[in-house]
Protein backbone atom coordinates (compact mmCIF):
# COMPACT_ATOMS: atom_id res chain seq x y z
CA UNK A 1 0.00 0.00 0.00
CA UNK A 2 0.92 3.49 -0.71
CA UNK A 3 2.23 5.23 2.62
CA UNK A 4 3.57 8.73 3.70
CA UNK A 5 6.40 7.68 6.24
CA UNK A 6 8.28 9.79 8.57
CA UNK A 7 12.30 9.89 7.80
CA UNK A 8 14.49 11.28 10.28
CA UNK A 9 17.85 12.15 9.59
CA UNK A 10 21.16 14.91 10.78
CA UNK A 11 19.57 17.55 9.41
CA UNK A 12 16.40 17.37 10.84
CA UNK A 13 12.76 15.06 9.66
CA UNK A 14 11.44 14.57 6.29
CA UNK A 15 8.27 13.14 4.80
CA UNK A 16 8.46 10.96 1.91
CA UNK A 17 5.78 8.43 0.05
CA UNK A 18 6.45 5.14 -0.19
CA UNK A 19 4.99 1.81 -0.39
CA UNK A 20 4.67 -0.55 2.74
CA UNK A 21 3.15 -4.00 3.17
CA UNK A 22 -0.49 -3.59 3.99
CA UNK A 23 -1.27 -4.78 7.89
CA UNK A 24 -3.04 -7.58 8.95
CA UNK A 25 -5.03 -6.92 12.06
CA UNK A 26 -4.75 -8.73 15.15
CA UNK A 27 -7.74 -10.52 17.24
CA UNK A 28 -8.64 -7.60 18.99
CA UNK A 29 -7.39 -5.22 16.05
CA UNK A 30 -9.72 -3.32 13.32
CA UNK A 31 -7.99 -2.43 9.37
CA UNK A 32 -9.58 0.41 8.03
CA UNK A 33 -9.02 1.77 4.41
CA UNK A 34 -8.71 5.30 5.35
CA UNK A 35 -10.72 8.13 3.56
CA UNK A 36 -9.31 11.22 5.17
CA UNK A 37 -6.40 11.75 7.85
CA UNK A 38 -5.83 15.05 9.23
CA UNK A 39 -2.85 17.03 9.55
CA UNK A 40 -1.47 17.77 12.85
CA UNK A 41 1.97 19.10 12.12
CA UNK A 42 3.22 19.42 15.45
CA UNK A 43 3.49 15.60 15.88
CA UNK A 44 6.41 15.21 13.65
CA UNK A 45 8.74 16.77 16.61
CA UNK A 46 7.16 14.10 19.48
CA UNK A 47 8.60 11.16 20.70
CA UNK A 48 5.51 8.94 20.60
CA UNK A 49 5.31 9.85 16.83
CA UNK A 50 8.60 7.85 16.45
CA UNK A 51 9.24 5.60 19.44
CA UNK A 52 7.74 2.84 21.01
CA UNK A 53 5.74 3.08 24.58
CA UNK A 54 9.06 0.47 25.28
CA UNK A 55 11.33 3.57 23.94
CA UNK A 56 12.24 1.56 20.93
CA UNK A 57 13.02 3.75 18.04
CA UNK A 58 10.69 2.85 15.14
CA UNK A 59 11.89 3.78 11.50
CA UNK A 60 9.85 5.40 8.74
CA UNK A 61 6.54 6.20 11.22
CA UNK A 62 3.32 6.67 9.48
CA UNK A 63 1.84 10.46 11.10
CA UNK A 64 -1.43 11.20 10.95
CA UNK A 65 -3.32 9.76 13.94
CA UNK A 66 -6.86 10.98 13.43
CA UNK A 67 -8.61 9.87 10.52
CA UNK A 68 -12.29 8.59 8.91
CA UNK A 69 -12.43 5.55 6.84
CA UNK A 70 -14.45 2.36 5.95
CA UNK A 71 -13.78 -0.88 8.31
CA UNK A 72 -12.53 -3.30 5.96
CA UNK A 73 -11.39 -6.15 8.31
CA UNK A 74 -11.41 -7.00 11.98
CA UNK A 75 -9.94 -9.82 14.67
CA UNK A 76 -11.49 -12.55 16.18
CA UNK A 77 -12.00 -10.67 19.52
CA UNK A 78 -13.65 -7.52 17.81
CA UNK A 79 -17.55 -7.73 18.25
CA UNK A 80 -19.08 -3.87 18.31
CA UNK A 81 -18.44 -3.50 14.37
CA UNK A 82 -19.17 -4.83 10.80
CA UNK A 83 -17.39 -5.01 7.62
CA UNK A 84 -17.92 -1.83 5.31
CA UNK A 85 -19.12 0.42 8.95
CA UNK A 86 -17.64 4.11 8.23
CA UNK A 87 -16.12 4.99 11.36
CA UNK A 88 -13.93 7.82 12.49
CA UNK A 89 -10.90 7.91 15.18
CA UNK A 90 -8.14 8.51 16.21
CA UNK A 91 -5.03 6.05 17.23
CA UNK A 92 -2.82 6.35 20.39
CA UNK A 93 -0.09 8.66 19.67
CA UNK A 94 2.75 5.56 19.94
CA UNK A 95 0.67 3.73 17.32
CA UNK A 96 1.02 4.66 13.48
CA UNK A 97 -1.14 6.76 11.93
CA UNK A 98 -3.46 7.17 9.00
CA UNK A 99 -1.25 8.80 5.76
CA UNK A 100 -1.59 5.55 4.05
CA UNK A 101 -4.31 3.41 2.45
CA UNK A 102 -4.81 1.74 5.22
CA UNK A 103 -4.17 1.62 9.23
CA UNK A 104 -4.77 -0.74 12.05
CA UNK A 105 -6.79 0.71 15.29
CA UNK A 106 -9.17 -0.98 18.37
CA UNK A 107 -12.44 -0.75 18.83
CA UNK A 108 -11.94 1.76 21.47
CA UNK A 109 -10.31 4.22 19.56
CA UNK A 110 -13.04 4.90 17.06
CA UNK A 111 -16.95 4.71 16.83
CA UNK A 112 -19.48 5.23 14.21
CA UNK A 113 -18.99 8.27 11.74
CA UNK A 114 -21.19 11.35 12.14
CA UNK A 115 -23.96 10.74 9.53
CA UNK A 116 -23.90 14.24 8.21
CA UNK A 117 -20.43 13.86 7.70
CA UNK A 118 -18.09 13.43 4.90
CA UNK A 119 -14.96 11.53 5.27
CA UNK A 120 -12.93 14.78 4.73
CA UNK A 121 -15.23 16.71 7.33
CA UNK A 122 -14.75 13.41 10.32
CA UNK A 123 -11.16 13.46 9.66
CA UNK A 124 -10.91 17.11 11.50
CA UNK A 125 -12.75 16.27 14.29
CA UNK A 126 -11.08 13.19 16.55
CA UNK A 127 -8.09 15.44 17.89
CA UNK A 128 -9.69 18.92 18.66
CA UNK A 129 -12.71 17.46 19.51
CA UNK A 130 -11.24 14.68 21.93
CA UNK A 131 -9.18 17.63 23.34
CA UNK A 132 -11.50 20.05 24.08
CA UNK A 133 -13.89 17.71 25.64
CA UNK A 134 -10.98 16.45 27.81
CA UNK A 135 -9.87 19.17 28.46
CA UNK A 136 -12.97 21.10 30.13
CA UNK A 137 -15.11 18.41 31.23
CA UNK A 138 -12.52 15.82 32.26
CA UNK A 139 -9.74 17.88 33.33
CA UNK A 140 -11.26 21.50 34.52
CA UNK A 141 -14.94 19.89 35.66
CA UNK A 142 -16.76 22.86 33.63
CA UNK A 143 -19.87 23.86 35.33
CA UNK A 144 -22.98 25.77 33.14
CA UNK A 145 -22.77 29.55 33.97
CA UNK A 146 -18.82 29.66 35.09
CA UNK A 147 -16.52 32.04 33.28
CA UNK A 148 -14.25 30.32 31.11
CA UNK A 149 -11.49 31.87 29.03
CA UNK A 150 -10.03 30.18 25.77
CA UNK A 151 -6.97 30.98 24.31
CA UNK A 152 -6.58 30.31 20.73
CA UNK A 153 -10.80 30.87 20.14
CA UNK A 154 -10.04 29.58 16.11
CA UNK A 155 -7.71 27.38 16.68
CA UNK A 156 -7.69 23.52 15.62
CA UNK A 157 -8.72 22.83 19.44
CA UNK A 158 -9.97 26.01 20.15
CA UNK A 159 -12.93 25.62 17.90
CA UNK A 160 -14.25 23.11 19.06
CA UNK A 161 -13.73 24.55 22.92
CA UNK A 162 -15.48 27.44 22.38
CA UNK A 163 -19.02 25.47 20.92
CA UNK A 164 -18.83 22.43 23.58
CA UNK A 165 -18.00 25.17 26.74
CA UNK A 166 -21.13 27.40 25.08
CA UNK A 167 -23.25 23.99 24.49
CA UNK A 168 -22.32 23.53 28.13
CA UNK A 169 -23.85 26.68 28.98
CA UNK A 170 -20.70 28.53 30.58
CA UNK A 171 -19.88 32.26 29.81
CA UNK A 172 -17.11 31.85 27.31
CA UNK A 173 -14.38 34.72 26.53
CA UNK A 174 -12.00 33.79 23.71
CA UNK A 175 -9.00 35.06 22.16
CA UNK A 176 -8.43 35.27 18.83
CA UNK A 177 -7.10 37.96 15.86
CA UNK A 178 -9.21 39.86 13.37
CA UNK A 179 -9.86 37.91 10.88
CA UNK A 180 -11.32 35.16 13.00
CA UNK A 181 -13.15 37.42 15.36
CA UNK A 182 -16.18 36.96 13.85
CA UNK A 183 -16.24 33.52 13.53
CA UNK A 184 -15.66 32.81 16.92
CA UNK A 185 -18.43 35.36 17.86
CA UNK A 186 -20.82 32.91 15.68
CA UNK A 187 -19.52 29.80 17.23
CA UNK A 188 -20.59 30.81 20.53
CA UNK A 189 -18.31 33.38 22.43
CA UNK A 190 -20.06 35.87 24.58
CA UNK A 191 -16.99 38.10 24.14
CA UNK A 192 -14.15 37.85 21.24
CA UNK A 193 -10.44 39.44 22.15
CA UNK A 194 -8.03 40.64 19.38
CA UNK A 195 -5.13 39.57 21.22
CA UNK A 196 -3.05 41.90 18.47
CA UNK A 197 -4.62 44.86 19.58
CA UNK A 198 -5.71 44.09 23.23
CA UNK A 199 -4.33 43.00 26.75
CA UNK A 200 -6.79 40.35 27.82
CA UNK A 201 -5.76 40.93 31.72
CA UNK A 202 -6.66 43.96 31.65
CA UNK A 203 -10.21 43.18 30.21
CA UNK A 204 -11.06 40.40 32.03
CA UNK A 205 -11.28 39.04 35.41
CA UNK A 206 -12.52 36.62 38.23
CA UNK A 207 -12.26 33.34 35.88
CA UNK A 208 -13.28 30.09 36.87
CA UNK A 209 -11.53 28.15 33.91
CA UNK A 210 -8.91 29.25 31.40
CA UNK A 211 -8.29 26.59 28.62
CA UNK A 212 -4.88 27.77 27.03
CA UNK A 213 -3.47 26.18 23.94
CA UNK A 214 -1.05 28.99 23.74
CA UNK A 215 1.29 29.09 26.63
CA UNK A 216 4.03 30.79 27.31
CA UNK A 217 3.64 34.91 27.97
CA UNK A 218 0.00 34.48 27.38
CA UNK A 219 -0.01 31.59 30.28
CA UNK A 220 2.23 33.30 32.52
CA UNK A 221 -0.23 36.31 32.32
CA UNK A 222 -3.91 34.75 32.70
CA UNK A 223 -2.67 32.86 36.08
CA UNK A 224 -3.83 36.39 38.06
CA UNK A 225 -7.28 36.49 35.92
CA UNK A 226 -8.55 33.34 37.66
CA UNK A 227 -10.94 33.23 40.84
CA UNK A 228 -8.71 31.67 44.24
CA UNK A 229 -10.59 28.22 43.25
CA UNK A 230 -10.44 29.03 39.51
CA UNK A 231 -8.28 26.25 37.23
CA UNK A 232 -5.92 26.43 34.72
CA UNK A 233 -5.66 24.02 32.09
CA UNK A 234 -2.89 23.67 28.84
CA UNK A 235 -1.81 22.00 26.28
CA UNK A 236 0.92 24.02 25.47
CA UNK A 237 3.85 21.90 25.21
CA UNK A 238 6.50 24.10 27.08
CA UNK A 239 4.27 23.10 30.20
CA UNK A 240 5.36 19.88 30.06
CA UNK A 241 8.92 20.95 30.65
CA UNK A 242 8.62 24.63 32.71
CA UNK A 243 10.11 25.23 35.85
CA UNK A 244 6.68 26.48 36.89
CA UNK A 245 4.86 23.35 38.60
CA UNK A 246 1.82 25.21 38.57
CA UNK A 247 2.06 24.99 34.60
CA UNK A 248 2.92 21.41 34.63
CA UNK A 249 0.24 20.33 36.89
CA UNK A 250 -2.06 21.89 34.36
CA UNK A 251 -0.65 20.43 31.23
CA UNK A 252 -2.75 17.57 29.57
CA UNK A 253 -2.22 15.06 26.74
CA UNK A 254 -5.43 14.13 24.45
CA UNK A 255 -6.32 10.49 24.52
CA UNK A 256 -8.77 8.00 22.21
CA UNK A 257 -12.05 7.70 23.90
CA UNK A 258 -14.67 5.51 21.68
CA UNK A 259 -17.85 6.90 24.77
CA UNK A 260 -16.70 10.82 23.83
CA UNK A 261 -16.60 10.28 20.14
CA UNK A 262 -20.05 8.39 20.10
CA UNK A 263 -21.43 11.96 22.20
CA UNK A 264 -19.26 14.35 19.79
CA UNK A 265 -20.76 12.54 16.75
CA UNK A 266 -24.56 13.80 17.99
CA UNK A 267 -23.57 16.94 18.55
CA UNK A 268 -22.57 17.39 14.74
CA UNK A 269 -25.42 15.16 13.54
CA UNK A 270 -27.46 17.34 15.46
CA UNK A 271 -25.78 20.82 14.30
CA UNK A 272 -24.73 22.17 17.52
CA UNK A 273 -21.15 20.92 16.90
CA UNK A 274 -19.36 22.22 13.30
CA UNK A 275 -16.54 21.77 11.54
CA UNK A 276 -13.72 23.13 8.84
CA UNK A 277 -12.12 21.95 6.18
CA UNK A 278 -9.04 24.54 5.14
CA UNK A 279 -7.67 22.11 2.66
CA UNK A 280 -7.87 18.74 1.15
CA UNK A 281 -5.30 17.09 -0.72
CA UNK A 282 -4.42 13.69 -2.20
CA UNK A 283 -2.17 11.43 -0.48
CA UNK A 284 0.57 12.31 -2.98
CA UNK A 285 0.89 15.27 -2.44
CA UNK A 286 0.60 14.86 1.74
CA UNK A 287 4.27 16.03 2.29
CA UNK A 288 3.63 19.52 0.73
CA UNK A 289 0.26 19.62 2.63
CA UNK A 290 2.11 19.57 6.18
CA UNK A 291 5.10 21.71 5.01
CA UNK A 292 2.29 24.32 4.41
CA UNK A 293 0.87 24.09 7.04
CA UNK A 294 4.04 24.37 8.94
CA UNK A 295 4.83 27.48 7.44
CA UNK A 296 2.23 29.27 6.71
CA UNK A 297 -1.56 30.33 8.88
CA UNK A 298 -3.90 29.06 6.76
CA UNK A 299 -7.18 31.13 8.66
CA UNK A 300 -9.50 28.49 10.34
CA UNK A 301 -10.48 24.80 9.70
CA UNK A 302 -7.23 21.89 9.30
CA UNK A 303 -5.96 20.28 6.27
CA UNK A 304 -6.77 16.94 5.27
CA UNK A 305 -5.53 14.21 3.26
CA UNK A 306 -7.38 12.55 1.27
CA UNK A 307 -7.46 9.11 0.06
CA UNK A 308 -10.41 6.78 -1.15
CA UNK A 309 -13.63 7.97 -2.38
Amino acid sequence: MKAMQLYQSPEGVSLHLGRVAEPTPGKAEVLIQVHAAGVTPTELDWYPTTHSKAGAKRENAIPGHEFSGTIVAFGEDVTSFTLGQSVYGMNDWFAEGATAEFCLTIPTSIAPKPATLTHAEAATIPIGALTAWQGLFDHAKLQPKQRVLIHGGAGAVGIFAVQLAHNHGAYVIATASTPTLDLVKQLGADEVIDYKTSRFQDLVHEIDVVFDTVGGETRDLSWPILKPEGRMITIAADAETSTDPRAKESFFIVEPSQTQLIEIAKLLDAGSLKTFVSAAVPLDDAAAAYAKTISQKLGYGKVVITLAD
